[in-house]
C-alpha cells in the first residue's frame, strides 16, 4: 500500500492542475494510494509508524527540499520504502536522486528502482540532505583524531549527504557527495582575513568523517534539512541504519 504525504504549500491554487495530473498518472500506473496532508503540528514519525502498522509499504513525500527534510528528520526510522515526488521550486535533492520535478516523477516511482542511502545523526535526530552552520566562532574535532579551528575565529561548516551546497563568492561550484560510501563529508571554510567592512574566507576543504564534535564559545545557528535551531555543542555521526529510497536511473551518484 502506498501512502502519499502532501506538503501544506500544495494547497495553493497554482498547484491544483499539477496535483490533478499527477494523481491521474499515479492511477494509470496502479500506484495511487492514501493521501495525508502534512501540517506543522503533525509528527511525521508517529504518522509514518501508524501507517506502517496499518500495512503501508511505501511512503511517498510530495513537495520540495523542505518537505523531504521535515519528513525524514523524524520519520527515517520507519521500516518502509521511501519515495519522493517533487513539485514546485526549491528542489535540489530531486536532481541528485535522478527524479524529474512534476508529473514525470510518477514514472520513476512506478519503476521502484530502490537503493539504500546513508543517514546522518545529530543530537538525537536524523538528517538526510544537509547540515549547515553559518560562520561562527566554533571548533571542530572529528574521528577522535583531528581538530580544526580558524585563526580569525569564525568558520563555516556544511555537512552534505544528499543536498549539494554552493558557497557565494567562492570559486567552488556545488559538490555532490556519495550517500552510499559509509562516510559523511564535512566542508570547512575558515575566515582568513577580516577587513572593516568585509570578511574574507578560504576556499572550502573537504573532510570525510564518521563522527564529528562541534563546539561554540557562544550558541551558534544550525540548520538541518531546513530546520533551524541554536546549539552550543553538537555531535554529528553516521547513523547505524540506512534509508531505502526510490531513485531514478539518472541519479548523480
Amino acid at each position: 500500500m502506498y501512502v502519499y504525504l502532501y506538503d501544506e504549500f500544495l494547497k495553493r491554487k497554482k498547484y491544483e492542475s499539477t496535483i490533478k495530473e499527477i494523481e491521474t498518472r499515479l492511477t494509470d500506473f496502479g500506484i495511487a494510494g492514501k493521501i495525508l496532508r502534512l501540517q506543522k503540528s503533525i509528527n511525521a514519525h508517529s504518522t509514518i509508524e501508524e501507517e506502517i502498522a496499518k500495512g503501508a509499504k511505501t511512503i511517498i513525500m510530495v513537495g520540495n527540499d523542505n518537505t523531504f527534510g521535515h519528513v525524514l528528520s523524524r520519520g527515517a526510522v520507519g521500516k518502509a520504502l521511501f519515495g519522493f515526488l517533487p513539485i514546485g521550486p526549491e528542489n535540489t535533492i530531486a536532481d541528485v536522486l535522478g527524479i524529474p520535478v512534476g508529473v514525470e516523477a510518477c514514472e520513476i516511482l512506478s519503476r521502484r528502482r530502490k537503493i539504500p542511502l546513508d543517514i546522518g545523526w545529530v543530537n538525537n535526530r536524523y538528517f538526510v540532505s544537509q547540515l549547515h552552520i553559518p560562520p561562527h566562532d566554533i571548533s571542530v574535532s572529528y574521528d577522535d583524531m583531528f581538530s580544526v579551528s580558524a585563526r580569525y575565529k569564525k568558520m563555516e561548516l556544511v555537512v552534505c549527504n544528499l543536498q549539494p551546497f554552493f558557497w557565494k563568492n567562492s570559486k567552488a561550484g556545488d559538490y555532490t557527495v556519495h550517500p552510499q560510501d559509509g562516510k559523511l563529508e564535512a566542508f570547512l571554510r575558515p575566515m582568513k582575513k577580516k577587513h572593516v567592512f568585509k570578511e574574507v574566507y578560504e576556499e572550502p576543504s573537504i573532510f570525510p568523517f564518521e563522527e564529528m564534535v562541534v563546539t561554540g564559545k557562544t550558541p551558534f545557528v544550525m540548520v538541518t534539512d531546513g530546520k533551524r535551531s541554536k546549539e552550543k555543542k553538537i555531535t554529528i555521526r553516521l547513523a547505524k541504519k540506512r534509508l531505502e529510497m526510490i531513485v531514478g536511473r539518472k541519479r548523480r551518484f
